[in-house]
């Protein structure tokens, strides 16, 4: 069983317009909701990937009933903890002319020091039969900046590799209780490393207590630096669409292919190929499956010499 969180769970909307305009009003042409976070997006992926899933994390108010009751429509089972506060909501805006999106976020609920302490009981007890566990997005306001930390440090006490997908302060200090794997973005490894070079930023980051640090370079692949080496994963073409959830997809084909097993070529493969099915999916957390097994054997992996 993969083990997924998502502390600040969100109901996501994907308006479609013909073309988007400041200042205007706009026609909406189709609206999808979804259960979000980035924790149910790598949850989802698992699932349709054939992996026992389970996701856990918070959801309260009307919105958190919605999110559950489209969570129990899938594979994924639910082990969120109530709140009082209302789960957010995101609105991802797909301009139909350019492709582009704009995303619109909301904060999220409070959460208590009571609904924390709840949550860490049932953090660990799920993680307790768990083969990975995936900690992943932003925190939601009450929760304090250090939770991820603990988190993985209660992964690796229970024998569980942890990988770790967030920013800022909790990324900086999530690495430093020592995760299997975190998978930051440039913009995340600049913050983090006050590097913008990649390769650079990559073998900082590790120096900083990752085992392996996987970083989405857009859509020019991923760049691992892991104990085997260093690899560089580029899908074969440039794909255009919505990027809604595409680093999402990376993480769940990184776990797993963690959990199976697989070399590191071929797990930065499956990452790198499901990661570019999503752009060409309209929703986030969902892969166009055609287009995966058409991409999966022609993403070029490249090395560049051993690990540090």
């Amino acid at each position: 069983m993969i083990l997924t969180v998502t502390l600040n769970t969100a109901v996501d909307l994907t308006y479609r317009v013909p073309a988007l305009t400041p200042h205007a009003s706009h026609r909406v042409t189709q609206v999808i909701e979804r259960p979000g976070g980035k924790g149910l997006n790598v949850a989802r992926v698992l699932a349709a990937l054939g992996h026992e899933t389970v996701a856990t994390g918070f959801a309260g108010g009307a919105t958190g009933a919605v999110l559950r009751e489209q969570l129990a429509a899938t594979p994924v089972r639910d082990e969120l903890v109530e709140t009082a506060g209302a789960t957010r909501r995101t609105v991802a805006v797909v301009d139909a002319a350019t492709g582009d999106t704009t995303q619109l976020n909301e904060p999220g609920p409070t959460v208590t020091a009571a609904e924390w302490t709840a949550f860490r009981v049932r953090f660990t007890a799920l993680l307790d039969g768990a083969t990975a566990v995936a900690l992943c997005g932003s925190l939601p306001p009450g929760i304090h900046v250090g939770a991820y930390a603990e988190l993985v440090r209660l992964a690796r006490t229970a024998g569980v590799p942890v990988l770790l997908d967030t920013s800022g302060e909790p990324l900086r200090r999530g690495i430093a209780a020592r995760p299997d794997l975190v998978k930051p973005n440039a913009d995340e490894l600049a913050q983090l490393t006050g590097s913008r070079d990649p390769l650079r930023a990559t073998r900082e980051a590790r120096g900083r207590g990752a085992r392996t640090v996987v970083s989405s370079l857009g859509p020019d692949g991923l760049l691992a630096a892991t104990p085997e080496g260093l690899w560089r994963a580029a899908p074969p073409t440039a794909v255009k669409g919505n990027p809604t959830g595409a680093g999402d997809s990376a993480v769940a084909g990184l776990l797993s292919g963690l959990v199976d097993g697989t070399p590191w070529p071929d797990r930065l493969s499956r990452a790198v190929a499901l990661s570019a099915a999503t752009v060409l999916s309209p929703v986030a957390g969902e892969f166009d499956p055609t287009a995966y097994e058409e991409l999966l054997p022609r993403v070029k992996v490249t090395t560049e010499g051993a690990g540090s």
